[in-house]
């Protein structure tokens, strides 16, 4: 591994994790459900499934937001927002920060989606519908600003930083860990909470449905007949700081984050493109001053479609000509959570660098044959392991990719 000069800036740790999941709402009862490789996937709840061939949803079930947002109040904010809020809430307490000093300090907020506040411009829309313009809830059309999303996040810490929301859909976690990254190490904040959220609602299920794109049981990643993704709903939150200030406090840290790379190919609105995927890989392991035999893992995209599948272990091949890592997909057990996924994606790597384990790909039963015959997708439950280097994928319709690199901490 080559080592990144002292004009890089400075170097970026991450030392809380939060999870709002379809698993558990925390990290440790979401790493748990990792492992073990259960599922979260069940019968729709969160709005009528009358109609659909496919009606099963990864959704949070038991999340009561005044249980987990003590600096704000809950009503202020759509599902979205309240999940961003509650964990990075849950990331700061599992990071044994102060909140006093987060809150005086540069603290930024940088989180990811996909559908902005969805079930709040859903319930607009059937007023508006039904009574007109004039029957819209003025205070709830306050809520329904996709930018909100962070605001949630500094509103319920009281954070003074930067609050930006990216809605590059399906990798926005990874733009956003990758800006709060930058902020970091150039000095231009103290702190950053990163990550993503996403509530689920009856139009994007729909839209996946028209495509043709919905598993009738359980998305299967990489397997011969996987049939599609299941739509799906969460927060993540990581919560990031320089590696010096971590050190002074004491702070148990997960990983470092060595860096990451973004694409935009525009060439097709949902098929992927793996030249522009591959491309991200490089641009990615150029920032991160990796090469690709220091990679361990690789927590892929991995819908479980079959173009996605095909179409990422493509690049994945183009660029790892000798050794393919082993990759897994947690969308396996999650299913799709949109703008969160990518969150989900660098809590686990962070994880597993930190506490020696592999995430699998839970629903695998058998190994596409087309992907080719040494493709290690860890099937069934985690795997004892120690990784140095874990490669986080994200790609969006648009052809927006981007990946984010994190490193074993050594002190």
């Amino acid at each position: 591994m080559s080592e990144k000069s002292a004009d890089d800036g400075r170097r970026v740790v991450v030392t809380g994790l939060g999870a709002v999941s379809s698993l558990g709402l925390g990290a440790r009862d979401f790493l748990s459900g990792i492992r073990a490789g259960r599922s979260g996937i069940g019968p729709i709840e969160q709005f009528d499934g009358a109609g659909f061939e496919r009606t099963r949803a990864g959704e949070v079930r038991g999340f009561r937001p005044e249980s987990h947002l003590t600096g704000t109040d809950p009503e202020r904010w759509g599902r979205s927002g309240q999940f961003a809020a509650a964990a990075a809430r849950m990331a700061v307490a599992d990071a044994a920060a102060d909140p006093a000093a987060l809150s005086a300090g540069r603290t930024a907020s940088c989180f990811g989606t996909t559908n902005g506040e969805s079930q709040v411009l859903e319930r607009l829309t059937a007023h508006w519908v039904a009574g007109g313009l004039s029957a819209v809830d003025p205070e709830l059309a306050a809520r329904a600003d996709a930018g909100r999303i962070a605001q949630a996040v500094s509103a319920e810490l009281d954070l003074g930083g930067e609050a930006v929301t990216v809605g590059t859909a399906c990798a926005a976690s990874n733009y956003a860990i990758g800006y709060g990254y930058d902020l970091i190490r150039t000095g231009e904040a103290d702190a950053a909470l990163c990550g993503g959220a996403d509530a689920s609602n009856r139009a994007t299920h729909a839209g996946f449905h028209r495509l043709g794109a919905l598993a009738e049981d359980v998305p299967r990643p990489f397997d011969e007949h996987r049939d599609g993704i299941v739509t799906a709903e969460g927060g993540a939150a990581l919560l990031l700081e320089p590696l010096d200030a971590a050190l002074a406090r004491g702070a148990r840290i997960y990983a470092e984050v060595l860096g990451y790379g973004m694409t935009c190919d525009a060439r097709h609105m949902t098929n992927p493109d793996a030249s522009s995927i591959a491309e991200c890989i490089r641009r990615a392991h150029r920032n991160a001053g990796i090469k690709p035999g220091d990679v361990d893992y690789i927590c892929a995209h991995g819908t479980g479609t079959r173009a996605n599948d095909s179409t990422e272990t493509a690049a994945v091949r183009e660029v790892f000509t000798d050794r393919v890592p082993p990759i897994s997909s947690i969308k396996s057990m999650l299913g799709h959570t949109m703008g969160a996924a990518a969150g989900f994606g660098a809590l686990v790597c962070c994880a597993a660098l930190a506490e020696g384990f592999l995430p699998p790909s839970a629903t695998l039963r058998r190994l596409d044959p087309v992907l080719g015959p040494d493709l290690d997708c860890v099937p069934g439950q985690a795997r004892s392991a120690r990784p140095r280097v874990a490669q986080n994928h994200g790609f969006a319709f648009g052809g927006n990719n981007a990946i984010t690199i994190f490193g074993e901490f050594r002190a």
